[in-house]
């Protein structure tokens, strides 16, 4: 059986020379890939102690919903700003070229309830440093933050310490 990082399609020079972008889309396509991608994460998360999973648009979707529904846990979605129909609570973070805003529904998480962050790629780590200043507005706890593939080269990890990091795959470059 293929490891899961055969699965993963590197595209040199995209978006700029000198970038290696790792496409997760090829993981997505084959059967094995994507199951291998989601057992893993599942591994990581099984002897935990949670109460939901948590995941950014629309990959944390993709990653993160199977894992709920594998472990019995509930998803909640966080989303670009305007995109969820009832009250939120907004975070706005930095991005290469300018900035983002991430939105969760306000009564998404009760104070205490334990979380874990499900996506699939950890590069700069803005935007999961957003999401968990989110779920402590909200009285929540993050217990881990799971990645399918990690950019160590770009060192998100340094935006989430103190933190219960994992990633399926890291890549040592950008």
């Amino acid at each position: 059986m293929k490891k899961l990082e055969e699965y993963v399609r590197s595209i040199p020079d995209f978006p700029e020379p000198g970038i290696i972008f790792r496409d997760v889309t090829s993981i997505l396509q084959d059967a094995d890939g994507l199951h291998m991608a989601v057992d893993s994460l599942i591994d990581m998360v099984k002897d935990l102690d949670y109460d939901l999973v948590i995941g950014p648009e629309s990959r944390g979707f993709i990653f993160g919903v199977p894992v709920a529904y594998a472990q019995y846990k509930g998803f909640v979605p966080v989303r670009k700003k305007g995109k969820l129909p009832c009250e939120t609570i907004a975070m706005e973070y930095d991005l290469e070229y300018g900035q983002a805003t991430i939105e969760m529904h306000k009564d998404a998480i009760r104070p205490g309830q334990k979380v874990i962050i499900v996506d699939d790629l950890i590069a700069t780590g803005g935007t999961t440093e957003a999401i968990v200043k989110l779920i402590e507005q909200l009285g929540g706890q993050v217990v881990k933050i799971c990645f399918v593939m990690e950019l160590a080269g770009l060192k998100g990890r340094e935006h989430l310490k103190g933190y219960d990091v994992d990633s399926a795959i890291i890549y040592e470059g950008k």
